[in-house]
């Protein structure tokens, strides 16, 4: 669509970043600000104005230091683009496909970061869709930037989004039916996990013959066979975000992130997760109860560690990247 050296409008292209079935990204820069963005062009260039003008809108309402920006809509010279900013660094699947399996505290590093922007898209009732290694940018310093919300669709539209979106090795048994829901997003982000921690998917991209294995779990082994290092209650937890039931699953991503916080602090609470163990031995105690309510009333704006400066999660009260209290 757009070649090297092309100006259009007041952004000069300087090369191209990627494609997806979606639409082409590029680096390119802002020439009045003097400032690099990356211009994302959709495919389907035929829909009317208000079609094309559905994702940035729905991605303006996204605010958050872990979600790639949306910095504005442009139409220039009849070719309409998504102008973003620009995340100097690789994607997920790139560092895995290089160093393999990541040690236990990246990996526990990268999934607090991109489960607080799950979790702040959710409470935006935005769903991803398509969460996986590529559309996870990692810069030099490690932060976390989840992009390309492009499949993402608002829960209120639909009671679910109901058309079939996804990339498969990824995607939660009831996407291939169609139906995506809040914790669709975090089966993709379950096996996100699996893959950093194993350096492997858990499984070959399912077939058509695969899909009833896949919705009843035979398809799943178990993290800890392919990587013994890993310890049983992340084991467990990644086990519980893949469960092929929604109703097993973690609802939420902050759900999955309270229980990867308590296993990095080696607390009481780093135990097997609630659906694991069974109701009957989840008793709560004072303490835990009001720490609960606490996070019920603590503030949704983004808050940053001030040490680290690494985005924290509403509920913490330490830096699950550096330890200190905040």
């Amino acid at each position: 669509m757009f070649f090297r050296g092309q100006v259009i409008g007041k952004y000069k292209i300087l090369q191209p970043i990627g494609s997806g079935g979606f639409g082409t990204v590029y680096l390119a820069e802002d020439t009045w600000i003097d400032k690099k963005v990356a211009l994302k062009v959709p495919h389907k260039q035929h829909l009317d104005f208000g079609e094309l003008l559905r994702e940035p809108r729905l991605l303006a309402t996204l605010n958050h230091p872990n979600i790639v920006a949306i910095l504005t809509a442009e139409k220039q010279e009849n070719i309409f683009f998504i102008v973003m900013e620009f995340v100097p660094g690789v994607t997920l699947e790139t560092i895995i496909a290089r160093d393999g399996a990541l040690d236990l505290a990246r990996a526990l590093d990268y999934t607090c970061q991109i489960s607080n922007a799950v979790d702040h898209a959710h409470r935006s009732g935005v769903l991803h869709r398509d969460l996986r290694p590529s559309n996870v940018l990692v810069t030099d310093g490690g932060l976390v930037k989840v992009a390309d919300f492009g499949t993402s669709r608002f829960l209120e539209i639909a009671a679910h989004g109901t058309t079939v979106i996804g990339s498969p090795p990824y995607m939660a048994p009831e996407q291939f039916q169609g139906k995506a829901v809040f914790a669709s997003d975090i089966y993709s982000l379950g096996v996100t996990m699996y893959q950093m921690l194993t350096g492997v998917l858990p499984y070959a991209t399912p077939s058509p013959a695969d899909l009833d294995r896949l919705m009843t779990g035979e398809l799943l082994s178990a993290p800890r066979l392919k990587n013994p290092k890993i310890p049983k209650v992340i084991n467990d937890i990644i086990l519980k975000a893949m469960a092929p039931d929604i109703h097993a699953r973690y609802q939420r991503a902050g759900e999955l992130l309270d229980d990867v916080l308590a296993a990095r602090a080696g607390s009481r609470a780093a135990r097997t997760p609630r659906a694991i163990v069974g109701a009957e031995t989840a008793v709560d105690d004072p303490q835990e109860i009001q720490l609960r309510l606490k996070a019920r009333e603590a503030p949704q704006t983004p808050r940053f560690c001030w040490h680290c400066r690494k985005p924290l999660h509403a509920r913490s009260d330490h830096c699950p990247f550096c330890g200190e209290r905040q």
